[in-house]
């Protein structure tokens, strides 16, 4: 017998213990759409991604199924009904929070960072402050602190992992990190020089190119939107900043430090390919990539590659987007938003990113698991600290479509900085209008 099929008899035995009865064959303790026995007194129902518990990858999926088993295996009185979200996130979201507004939502619910706001303002979280001393709350990274809790301090939901960007780079090439958008422009030129393309980001039609050129609208403490979500950011300071910040990737790309062929990366893998073929020397991508290239590149080659912070306009003004997802309790029963904070303190919450190599939000995580011992890992904690996650407003998404066609625009040379973001705000604004 298998170490899991012997834990999962040992759950059904101990279920046995409080009157359940012993029929239930022991695989069916975990399956598509529940976890625990059938007949379990008590339900939590708990809608979730399917990257996890349903990972199509065998070593994630096995590897949560041990959790999950371990966890309902010490509760056989209860039983956690799981709905599986669509990829859609958009759509999803939407619909999650339709449901929840509507009293038909589930107990407990993965919940995207950057929809987190829109969850908020609706009231439809319950406070898990209970399950979470201050201490805890307060060790969490500013950014993901302000994000969870609310004006009164409730504790509405817990982010459990996040991701960022950073600057990728050839120590061969490019022996000391640049610091500012001048030295990145100076480090990238000095690529062009050895023949490798210059510095790569994503500059195509698609949500990470907005969201990788944030960081520098972001690094002036510019701001897409207002305290009531209004578009903001071609008034004022904000325009300046958003113009200060396209002009930069207009100009790495008008000197020769980026390619043109920017405007037609909507991939992450790109960078990835372009470093295992040896024709660049520097890119700005997600953190999650440095284990890629750790598998891909030969060992030699992969040892020269380090990650630094996103330069910034100047040493001291520098941030990173972050993302991530985070699960919150919409259930106004007592025992039902406990056993969803204990899942998510006991499977979610440092386990499963030490397992899936995703970013805690919290400093003290990444001392308590090796699986974080790594140098780049220090530099992803401290580049945290200036981590900045996307408006949780229903004009974001329209926000960032405009961007996406502005940024091609600018690049490509169809349209000056001032056009194009004049273009982006009409449209923007109309769509507001329609809200």
């Amino acid at each position: 017998m298998t170490h899991r099929f012997l834990r999962i008899l040992g759950a059904v035995g101990a279920a046995c213990a409080v009157g359940i009865p012993s029929s239930l064959a022991a695989q069916d303790l975990i399956t598509r759409d529940r976890v625990g026995l059938p007949d379990a007194p008590n339900t939590m129902t708990f809608r979730l991604t399917a990257y996890d518990l349903y990972s199509s990858d065998d070593a994630t999926r096995t590897a949560f199924e041990e959790l999950f088993a371990e966890f309902i295996e010490a509760r056989p009185d209860w039983k956690i009904e799981t709905q599986i979200a669509t990829d859609n996130i958009g759509q999803e979201q939407a619909r999650l929070l339709e449901q929840a507004r509507a009293g038909r939502g589930p107990d407990c619910a993965m919940i995207d960072s950057s929809q987190l706001a829109l969850f908020k303002s609706a009231d439809v979280l319950t406070p898990m402050n209970a399950h979470w001393s201050e201490a805890e709350i307060d060790d969490l990274f500013p950014f993901v602190r302000e994000a969870v809790t609310n004006e009164d301090g409730d504790l509405l939901a817990w982010w459990w992992f996040t991701d960022l960007r950073v600057l990728y780079r050839d120590t061969r090439l490019v022996p000391d990190a640049p610091q500012t958008w001048e030295e990145l422009q100076a480090a990238s030129l000095a690529t062009v020089d050895a023949g490798k393309e210059g510095v790569l980001f994503n500059g195509g039609r698609w949500e990470g190119t907005t969201f990788d050129w944030l960081a520098h609208f972001w690094a002036q403490g510019g701001q897409l939107v207002d305290d009531e979500g209004r578009p903001v950011f071609a008034e004022g300071e904000n325009r300046e900043k958003f113009l200060t910040a396209i002009n930069f990737y207009k100009d790495l790309v008008d000197s020769g430090a980026a390619p043109p062929r920017v405007t037609s990366i909507v991939n992450y893998d790109d960078f990835n390919a372009a470093a295992a073929a040896g024709t660049t020397g520097l890119f700005i991508g997600g953190n999650w990539q440095y284990g890629q290239l750790r598998g891909t590149l030969p060992v030699e080659d992969f040892a020269a590659w380090e990650v630094s912070a996103i330069p910034g306009p100047s040493v001291d003004a520098r941030a990173t987007g972050t993302g991530g997802w985070t699960i919150a309790a919409m259930s106004d029963d007592e025992d039902a938003v406990r056993i969803c904070a204990e899942m998510i303190r006991e499977i979610y919450s440092g386990q499963s990113n030490a397992i899936q190599g995703l970013l805690p939000t919290s400093a003290a995580q990444y001392e308590r698991f090796d699986a974080f011992d790594g140098p780049e890992y220090d530099v992803f904690a401290q580049a945290l600290v200036d981590g900045q996650a996307r408006p949780g407003v229903p004009i974001y998404p329209e926000i960032s479509n405009n961007i996406q066609i502005l940024i091609g625009d600018v690049l490509s040379g169809a349209a000056t900085p001032e056009e194009a973001l004049d273009a982006a705000n009409a449209a923007v604004q109309a769509a507001y209008e329609r809200l």
